[in-house]
């Protein structure tokens, strides 16, 4: 199969590729990846309209054409005026927040469905970043997973970890009848496969074969056979001709 020029990865808010994409360059320097930047709501439509090759989502992601796996969760947290009382502490439960009022955007993406506080009595709010600015300006609160509240994060506001409430499943997606080579090495990537356990194309080659004979060198060379490397005699007694010194025999002059 021809590999694709690129391969595309689809983003929603808040999630980093950025280790996986080193771990890429390394094992397929050859095959760049574009990033999708696009909404949660619109990920999956990118993805079977062919916009993506696979794509980085807030699970469920629905669909019997998807095949996905749950990679993390995130801390959920709420994000309040630096003055706010709860400021105070790292962590808190949802019960500290029943006396809030609490904005709920139409991209929220906890879907938290017994939510602590007031629900905001205002008209809908379309977005986190408007949601944001009412938070900003006094008028409400907002819980959200913690790479969301990092993203939105300004001066002036703070974020803070609700401890019991639910937390944000972040995975890969991808068509299941267009999974490839690729979209292997991908998977296997953000498993945590090393590059020598890795099924996909930056799975590095099999080591060469080698003989399992003797070694070079070994055994008796031809024509040694019943021979010691000195030889024998002519008389057979295998005595070296070589003369040596006989130690009783006196010397002249005694």
């Amino acid at each position: 199969m021809t590999a694709p020029a690129v391969f595309r990865l689809a983003l929603v808010p808040g999630v980093n590729p950025d280790r996986w994409l080193r771990v890429w360059q390394q094992r397929l320097p050859d095959v760049p990846v574009e990033l999708v930047h696009t909404s949660p709501d619109q990920a999956v439509e990118v993805l079977r309209s062919g916009g993506a090759d696979v794509a980085l989502v807030r699970l469920p992601a629905l669909g019997d054409d998807l095949s996905t796996i749950s990679l993390y969760t995130e801390a959920t947290v709420v994000v309040v005026p630096k003055d706010h009382v709860v400021s105070v502490v790292d962590e808190i439960d949802a019960a500290d927040l029943d006396d809030e009022t609490l904005v709920v955007p139409l991209d929220d993406q906890l879907h938290w469905a017994d939510p602590p506080g007031t629900p905001f009595a205002g008209d809908p709010v379309s977005t986190t970043a408007d949601a944001i600015d009412l938070v900003a300006a006094g008028v409400a609160v907002i819980v959200l997973p913690q790479s969301l509240g990092r993203l939105h994060q300004r001066r002036g506001l703070t974020a803070r970890i609700v401890r019991d409430a639910p937390g944000s499943a972040v995975g890969l997606a991808w068509v299941t009848d267009r999974y490839d080579d690729l979209t292997e090495e991908f998977i296997g990537i953000v498993r945590g496969r090393t590059a020598t356990s890795s099924r996909g194309r930056g799975a590095p080659p099999p080591p060469e074969p080698t003989g399992r004979g003797r070694k070079p060198g070994a055994g008796s060379a031809k024509g040694t056979s019943g021979k010691g490397a000195a030889g024998k005699s002519k008389g057979g007694t295998g005595r070296s001709t070589s003369k040596m010194p006989n130690p009783r025999k006196p010397r002249p002059g005694r």
